[in-house]
């Protein structure tokens, strides 16, 4: 996988999730749950979970019983170990799964990266990119990367990454506190911030794209 994909996927969702009711919202973890679960060729327990997803335990613990009390996933106690909770994905879950893979489609523009992939494509995607958690600075900083090098206003960003405009101006605001981006005044006086990478901001966002790189998306079967 490349940035060009995660980002198309990544900055799609972000819009997506935005206009799905709050009770039937999911994080992209949550998401990459139910796409995992439905990838997978048999149940998984919620260790095997939390570690594709390099979570610890009791984060997994809230991810899944959110999903299960959404009916899009069943848990079942193992019968040696009740701590060894076994999850499999319901056909309303693989439902909810497509459903938001085709709303996902459709907020990738013309000309973008997977601007004419398939629902079921996305889901591969999807699984694959949960894998690797990715937090609001991350994003900030690989959509920075993206423009390579140039300075962008905070609506810049909040367009290209799909993000509400307080998440990205916070996370901007701890970047720079980290001295991992600059911001300047726009030289009109006008209220407007531009934002780029410093050396150590290319950096940290160099090491998240071979993150990237490295993820594998599985193809489809060749038929005999």
């Amino acid at each position: 996988m490349d940035l060009k994909e995660y980002m198309s996927v990544r900055r799609a969702y972000n819009v997506v999730r935005q206009m799905v009711a709050s009770e039937g919202r999911l994080t992209f973890e949550e998401f990459a749950i139910i796409c995992h679960l439905s990838e997978s060729a048999e149940p998984l327990m919620t260790s095997a979970i939390a570690e594709y997803q390099g979570a610890l335990r009791p984060t997994m613990t809230h991810r899944t019983s959110h999903l299960e009390g959404l009916g899009l996933i069943d848990r079942v106690e193992g019968t040696t170990d009740r701590r060894n909770v076994v999850c499999s994905v319901t056909e309303r879950g693989r439902e909810r799964a497509l459903e938001l893979a085709e709303l996902t489609c459709a907020q990738i523009p013309n000309g973008h990266a997977l601007s004419r992939t398939t629902p079921e494509r996305v889901v591969k995607y999807v699984d694959a990119m949960g894998s690797f958690f990715c937090k609001a600075g991350d994003l900030v900083l690989l959509g920075l990367h993206s423009f390579e090098g140039e300075a962008v206003s905070i609506m810049r960003l909040v367009e290209a990454l799909g993000l509400l405009q307080p998440t990205v101006s916070m996370s901007v605001v701890s970047l720079a506190e980290h001295g991992l981006v600059t911001r300047e005044r726009s030289a009109s006086g006008a209220h407007t911030t531009s934002v780029c990478l410093t050396r150590e901001g290319t950096e940290a966002a160099r090491k998240l794209v071979e993150q990237i790189d490295a993820l594998v998306v599985r193809r489809k079967p060749r038929a005999n």
